[in-house]
């Protein structure tokens, strides 16, 4: 079972979600949260899987929280709720730690298989919107962000370095042993040291820094 934190300052919202997770048997909502100063005391007395956590409430914002949630030992992971055109505060939740984000109009079928996917460990993220995204709000500070991005990616070793790429261009595990010609734990393993060794929270991470250093383009 999936238990699943809903933070939402719209009481309307919250009884949408609740009522549309009801009907998938794998998923139960185990806390409501108005805003994001509830969301600490909420995880530790009912410790979700997921939190669905939405950008604009009035005292805590969903962006705060989450920074400070991921940032603890054994953290939820955190999906955000966002209405994409005017909430350019996602892309610092994802370098947060979030593990993806929805858009609200999302079809409620996609909103319960990214739960799932969340809670299997995997991101949630649209290639396309996800771009979009980025371009908003790479503006100020890109050449630092690259010198820095590349210094780090300059730790891992070369086949390290070919799967974060991969990871960065939105490969799946099975994608990148295809192309890599790498055994499927293998390219796992590799996943796993490059989150170690970047000390990074998951794949979004990783993605966000290969785009930072500029190779995140097929070629």
């Amino acid at each position: 079972m999936i238990h699943v934190l809903l933070v939402d300052d719209d009481a309307i919202v919250r009884a949408g979600l609740r009522l549309m997770l009801g009907g998938a048997p794998d998923i139960e909502v185990v806390a409501e949260a108005a805003d994001g100063a509830e969301v600490p005391a909420l995880v530790a007395a009912h410790r979700p899987d997921v939190v669905l956590m939405d950008i604009r409430m009035p005292v805590v914002d969903g962006l705060t929280a989450t920074t400070e949630l991921r940032a603890r030992p054994g953290a939820p992971e955190v999906l955000v709720l966002t209405t994409f055109h005017t909430d350019t505060h996602v892309l610092r939740a994802l370098r947060a730690g979030a593990a993806g984000f929805l858009l609200k109009d999302t079809p409620p079928r996609d909103i319960v298989t990214a739960i799932r996917t969340v809670a299997a460990g995997d991101p949630v993220l649209s290639p396309a919107v996800t771009r979009r995204l980025i371009e908003q709000v790479a503006g100020g500070g890109r050449e630092d962000r690259a010198t820095a991005a590349r210094s780090r990616l300059a730790l891992l070793g070369e086949r390290e370095r070919e799967v974060a790429r991969a990871v960065g261009r939105g490969r799946s595990n099975a994608e990148i042993a295809r192309e890599l010609h790498l055994a499927l734990p293998t390219v796992k393993a590799h996943v796993s040291r490059v989150l170690t060794r970047l000390n990074l929270n998951n794949r979004v991470q990783i993605a966000l820094l290969v785009h930072d250093a500029g190779l995140s383009d097929d070629g």
